[in-house]
């Protein structure tokens, strides 16, 4: 099997914005005087599409707005931090300069809407590198649902075995070894026993580049 297309998740594997995500959550939250923790957003919202984060907490909270505000508010704040404090996550350029130089098809496939996308790719130069960008804003169903994997490899014109996802969230894993991809992942915490169905667990985008070089 011949492993030579790269997915990328976004928040968390390319760029630390889950502290934004969070932050804006717990801000914008607190205007509805809503008190949310960091802990909170890890256990309900992480790794999940926009739309189910403001539903969540709207259900959760009986909060008496409609969805659709609450989740445009997060997304301008999630992209004016991006765009004021956003880093790349170590070891991103030379994970992809290697993908470049070994002839990968390089893929995006996130739960983030296209505005934070944009803010990313902006912040960190990196737009030249992605051959398809998919958001799952554009499938009926957000990860844990396989549907923006799936679709990146459509886009790819691979079959789903053939592709290696880079996760962080145990949503994105699910997605995206739902979607038959082999999938390694770089958690926040390696402790988390439901990260043993990724196919390898890492530390940092070098141990995936040694790991890449073994398999060729």
């Amino acid at each position: 099997m011949e492993l030579k297309s790269f997915i990328f998740d976004m928040d968390g594997v390319i760029i630390d914005s889950e502290p934004f995500w969070r932050q804006a959550q717990i801000s914008i939250l607190s205007k509805y005087e809503v008190t949310i923790s960091i802990e909170d957003c890890i256990q309900y919202t992480m790794g999940k599409r926009i739309d189910d984060v403001a539903y969540t907490w709207c259900q959760l909270h009986s909060l008496q707005i409609d969805p659709k505000i609450l989740e445009q508010e997060i997304i301008n704040a999630v992209t004016t931090l991006i765009a004021e404090k956003g880093e790349a996550k170590t070891g991103l350029y030379e994970l992809l300069d290697f993908l470049k130089e070994n002839k990968y098809q390089i893929a995006l496939a996130t739960s983030s809407s296209l505005p934070i996308i944009n803010a990313v790719f902006k912040r960190l130069s990196i737009a030249q590198y992605f051959e398809i960008v998919c958001s799952a804003d554009e499938e009926v169903y957000g990860k844990p649902h396989p549907a923006v994997y799936l679709k990146a490899a459509k886009k790819l014109k691979v079959s789903p075995n053939n592709c290696v996802v880079l996760e962080d969230s145990v949503t994105g894993l699910i997605a995206a070894k739902a979607a038959a991809m082999k999938t390694v992942v770089i958690p926040e915490d390696p402790s988390d026993p439901r990260f043993r169905l990724a196919d390898a667990i890492f530390t940092s985008m070098f141990e995936v580049i040694s790991y890449l070089e073994q398999t060729q």
